[in-house]
């Protein structure tokens, strides 16, 4: 595991530390229980971008399109799904139900965390898509050592300019937004939660159609789109 204080040497913080985000009150809106590293940076550096390319998903990003908890993570999600549905990306490192995109770059590459196991988030490891093509970049290691090894030179990220450096591995803080957005939906619905009823109307929806299910555990993703077409939105 990478210290914060490496990447922090590597990459200085803002000189004003950033207000700490509500964490239990953001992990309730996602109903999933987050790394310990990624809340450590976010409370470190505040929402912004690194090398002015790749900007970090944070629960009080200027706009709902960089929020942790705006609709992003499970939109983009949903387009991953829809392609695998249609044959698309054998690539892809896992199913979509175990990507959480957690950043985005200015040439529309995404950042995702690979949520296996889901209930533990510490060990998470990260991965990056390529924005018009079928490749994939898998760190074998958390968002912290991903920011690292990336800033530091020792990976090179296949899709990633190969300029990125040159003015150095530089945060740039933004303007960080006055509340923490609710997302519209769960980002991470198959994930068991007391915060995310929308896990357990799905199950007694499907054992109400004979769905065999058992208590615990992840929700299989043929059932989820049953309960969809069972209950469109209003």
């Amino acid at each position: 595991m990478t210290l914060i204080s490496n990447l922090t040497q590597l990459s200085p913080p803002p000189s004003t530390t950033p207000p700490p985000s509500n964490w239990p009150e953001v992990e309730g809106t996602l109903g999933v229980r987050l790394p310990a590293d990624y809340k450590e940076i976010a409370d470190t550096y505040g929402p912004g971008t690194f090398c002015g390319y790749l900007h970090l998903y944070h629960p009080a990003g200027a706009t709902k399109w960089v929020s942790l908890t705006g609709p992003m993570p499970a939109t983009i999600r949903t387009q991953l799904e829809q392609a695998r549905a249609q044959g698309g990306d054998p690539s892809a490192p896992c199913d979509p139900q175990n990507l959480f995109a957690i950043g985005v770059t200015d040439n529309g590459e995404y950042l995702f965390w690979i949520t296996d196991p889901t209930n533990a988030s510490d060990t998470w490891h990260v991965a990056v898509n390529e924005a018009r093509g079928n490749r994939w970049y898998i760190h074998d290691g958390d968002l912290t050592d991903f920011l690292t090894t990336m800033l530091s030179g020792r990976s090179a990220i296949p899709m990633f300019p190969a300029d990125l450096l040159d003015r150095g591995p530089v945060f740039t803080p933004t303007t960080p937004a006055t509340h923490q957005p609710a997302a519209t939906q769960p980002q991470h619905p198959a994930t068991e939660s007391n915060t995310a009823p929308q896990a357990q109307d799905v199950r007694t929806w499907a054992r109400a159609h004979g769905y065999d299910l058992p208590e615990r555990g992840r929700v299989p993703a043929d059932i989820i789109d049953a309960w969809k077409k069972s209950n469109p939105p209003a």
